[in-house]
């Protein structure tokens, strides 16, 4: 008989995550216990952590917290990932279903070779920031994807860049921190991306900033639409930006399932 807390391992373009079920809602989802979930040493290792909930109404709810603890709006691998948890757990049908987020509900499909389509909402570009690495500026658009983002298409090679600090950025343009992604231009439609993600570091791949980096490049060639492919340290994803919306696929992986041990759990 199961006597832990239930837990699963997934990444999408390896943006990993600890999957909670939660059905009921009944864990006590603390910083603490976040924190050390997703702490590579001290326990699972993750970039965050992806808690199942099923509310009184509506569909099953994402509720995402990144490595440091805090609540974040959306998360577009971590939606695919948690699709996939659905259809494997046969609490939905493969196929099309919706999922909520903080950032509303985003419709999903996932496909029967393992990659997931979501439907990521409308891109907002709001404005022209800067970022800051090692003391060199890098011009950004600033773009709304459900979560704040500063996307910087750049001419210096990404690989080069150090991104263990968090970029710097204006406090009062991004008062709730921001990811930063660095993006250079491959091809028409290809695009390579690293990311620093607020409350995480920087990550192998970022859903949403995959979306705002594509919504970058397109704003700086004076479009609003278009699609792309673009390069992540963990793999590939293909977007698409229209004037109502986006969609984001790629593939979504579950590697490991067990239980959390109780008396480690209590005593965070």
């Amino acid at each position: 008989m199961p006597v832990g807390i239930e837990f699963l391992k997934g990444h999408g373009t390896e943006n990993d995550f600890v999957v909670l079920p939660d059905a009921d809602g009944l864990l006590d989802l603390t910083e603490s216990r976040v924190r050390a979930l997703c702490d590579r040493r001290r326990g699972l290792g993750a970039d965050g952590v992806l808690r199942v909930v099923r509310p009184d109404f509506g569909p099953w709810f994402m509720d995402y917290r990144n490595a440091d603890g805090s609540i974040a709006e959306m998360c577009g691998n971590g939606v695919r990932v948690f699709a996939k948890y659905l259809v494997e757990a046969e609490l939905m049908p493969s196929g099309e279903f919706t999922v909520g987020t903080r950032a509303g509900e985003r419709h999903v499909t996932v496909h029967d070779d393992g990659t997931v389509t979501v439907d990521m909402g409308r891109v907002l570009v709001t404005g022209t920031g800067t970022a800051t690495v090692g003391g060199s500026a890098f011009g950004g658009v600033a773009v709304d994807v459900g979560n704040p983002h500063l996307a910087c298409v750049t001419e210096v090679p990404v690989a080069e860049l150090d991104l263990k600090l968090p970029p710097g950025h204006d406090p009062v343009q991004f008062p709730h921190g921001v990811n930063v992604e660095f993006v250079n231009v491959l091809d028409d439609g290809a695009l390579r991306m690293r990311v620093h993600e607020r409350g995480v570091g920087e990550t192998r791949s970022c859903g949403t900033g995959t979306v705002a980096s594509v919504a970058s490049w397109l704003y700086g060639t004076g479009r609003r639409t278009g699609k792309a492919t673009v390069d992540v340290l963990g793999g590939q994803v293909s977007v698409v930006i229209e004037e109502e919306g986006s969609t984001l696929t790629g593939p979504a992986v579950l590697l490991a399932r067990g239980e959390l041990d109780q008396a480690w759990w209590d005593a965070l």
